[in-house]
């Protein structure tokens, strides 16, 4: 008796977490410090899109920017 093939899934499936990342340089940098953390222990990640942009300001200047964002990473099946 034959086996079945296995199916190989040409459309990946994403799973979605939400991170914060903070700096008080710029919100492109407090993306990419999530991303980076992110990175160290989540495998395929693949695209993020930014949820909510905020900070907090000190002696009327911007002190620091938190930066949520989704990250999809790929699920291997």
């Amino acid at each position: 008796m034959r086996e079945p093939k296995k199916l190989h899934m040409k459309d990946p499936v994403y799973k979605l977490i939400e991170l914060t990342g903070i700096s008080s340089v710029s919100i492109e940098e407090a993306v990419n410090k999530a991303v980076k953390r992110a990175h160290k222990t989540i495998k395929n990640l693949r695209w993020f899109q930014v949820v909510e942009t905020r900070g907090n300001i000190e002696k009327g200047k911007v002190h620091n920017w938190q930066v949520t964002i989704k990250v999809g990473f790929a699920v291997n099946g």
